[in-house]
């Protein structure tokens, strides 16, 4: 008895055929989802941001402006597969490595592209960069010991990056240029400030990790010791 019933089957209580190829491909299907589409339009918009980036020399206002609405149209995806994939259980391994990839891609390629243009110092570039980079490979140091829940803080820290990248895109002269420095200014502080909050979260995490697993060791080697004890009696 296998618990389905035969009309279930084909009607002859045989597994109906290729339902292995079927369950395969509902699996497939599942990748299709609408939260991972926007994760690879994302991805494919990366090579088409710096291509406007870098058009005509890379100075020309309306090749720029294009390639700010790549660039904004990829942080508009950003916003919304993340909500869609959690709101709609469309979560995906796929989409859990596909993501944070294609966040990094496209801020790198316009911070990358904004400094060797000249348009922004490279060590704005190298912190912002370095710090994302530094995170994502703490992330997997301190995976085993718990997950760090994003805060409020680094939230403001993307909206800030997005924001001040964004400007810096756009030919921008007069008041908004002097305004876009004191908005990236922020952003390099918030980057600053929540890489470095991350780290202590990490640490405090690891450390309480270490503990619940140096407990559990000695209460099973005590739990041992008495079951050989109570043998021996």
């Amino acid at each position: 008895m296998t618990g389905v019933p035969a009309s279930a089957a084909g009607g002859t209580g045989r597994p109906a055929p290729g339902g292995k190829l079927g369950a395969a491909a509902v699996d497939q299907a599942s990748l299709w989802n609408i939260a991972n589409i926007l994760t690879m339009v994302r991805l494919l918009l990366v090579p088409g941001f710096v291509m406007l980036m870098l058009a005509d020399g890379g100075y020309d206002p309306a090749w720029r402006a294009w390639a700010w609405a790549a660039f904004a149209v990829a942080m508009i995806t950003d916003i919304f597969d993340g909500h869609l994939a959690r709101t709609y259980n469309l979560v995906t391994d796929f989409g859990k490595i596909a993501d944070p990839i294609a966040d990094k891609a496209i801020m790198g390629a316009a911070l990358i592209c904004l400094s060797y243009l000249g348009d922004l110092p490279w060590w704005v570039t190298g912190v912002i960069l370095g710090r994302e980079l530094g995170i994502t490979l703490l992330r997997f140091v301190v995976i085993r010991y718990g997950v760090i829940p994003a805060s409020r803080g680094g939230k403001m820290k993307t909206l800030a990056q997005g924001t001040a990248v964004g400007m810096y895109v756009l030919a921008l002269t007069g008041p908004l240029a002097t305004f876009r420095f004191w908005v990236m200014a922020v952003a390099v502080v918030l980057t600053v400030v929540t890489g470095l909050d991350y780290v202590r979260q990490a640490i405090v995490l690891r450390r309480e990790g270490l503990a619940e697993a140096a407990a559990a060791a000695a209460a099973s080697k005590a739990s041992a010791e008495s079951s050989t004890e109570a043998a021996e009696k």
